[in-house]
């Protein structure tokens, strides 16, 4: 017996999240997030990937770099019960545990090869851009599927009754890039209807303009009724290169 393991990275994720804020909580609940898994190192061959292609559904485990320099607590306060009540971290999916280790499954879409990269694509992630991998395994539906299992305080999936609107000027930016990101009004109606603010913001108005970043572009909205949401705009980031003579 040991106090201490050592694992190795394996793949990094590219993800349309940049930022820990707006992040869905589960995967699945975002069916428009796409994003990659790009094997690294040893583990970059194609061999480690021969025959997953026929699972439509992974599971990754991973290290939840965004928040591991924090440390963990013994008590948390989960958002399915309001940011108010404290349970400990182990009933919990929180991200601040004693190990910063994370569990999701995501849809297989396909598995590339492009020269010598292994590029896993997959979707219904809510996973933050950058995230490290420590393994995949395949979703295996007669086994990881437990009819009539008890999820104690988060049974069910939360409700989301959120109306999300777009200014004329958030249209405009969705019409200019609709041939670069087809998919990112879906992706922030998603992201938006399951109200990324803090738990005790729940079903309330809210005069705070919000922003968040999905793949390269800024969104700014304000929650304008309880059950109204209004994206003010949405600009794509520039960036700026020097180059040096």
């Amino acid at each position: 017996m040991t106090d201490s393991v050592s694992l190795n990275v394996i793949g990094t994720i590219d993800s349309p999240y940049k930022e820990k804020f707006a992040i869905p909580r589960q995967p699945g609940i975002v069916t428009a997030a796409q994003g990659q898994l790009r094997l690294t190192g040893l583990a970059n061959n194609a061999e480690l990937v021969r025959g997953l292609e026929q699972f439509s559904h992974i599971w990754l485990l991973f290290i939840f770099h965004g928040t591991q320099a924090q440390g963990w607590k013994p008590l948390v306060r989960p958002p399915r019960l309001g940011g108010n009540k404290k349970l400990g971290v182990l009933a919990t999916r929180s991200t601040f545990r004693p190990n910063p280790i994370g569990m999701s499954v995501v849809k297989l879409d396909r598995i590339e090869q492009q020269s010598s990269q292994v590029i896993l694509h997959i979707s219904e992630l809510d996973l933050l851009d950058g995230t490290p991998i420590v393994d995949i395994k395949p979703y295996v539906p007669y086994a990881d599927i437990i009819e009539n299992a008890h999820g104690g305080y988060a049974q069910e999936q939360p409700s989301s009754n959120i109306d999300v609107i777009f200014s004329n000027a958030a249209h405009l930016t969705l019409t200019d890039n609709i041939g670069h990101c087809p998919t990112l009004q879906s992706l922030i109606e998603q992201v938006l209807s399951q109200d990324p603010r803090p738990a005790y913001k729940k079903n309330s108005k809210d005069d705070r303009i919000y922003g968040m970043t999905l793949y390269d572009f800024n969104i700014n909205w304000q929650m304008t009724a309880i059950a109204t949401l209004n994206v003010i705009a949405i600009e794509k980031i520039v960036s700026i290169t020097k180059s040096i003579e």
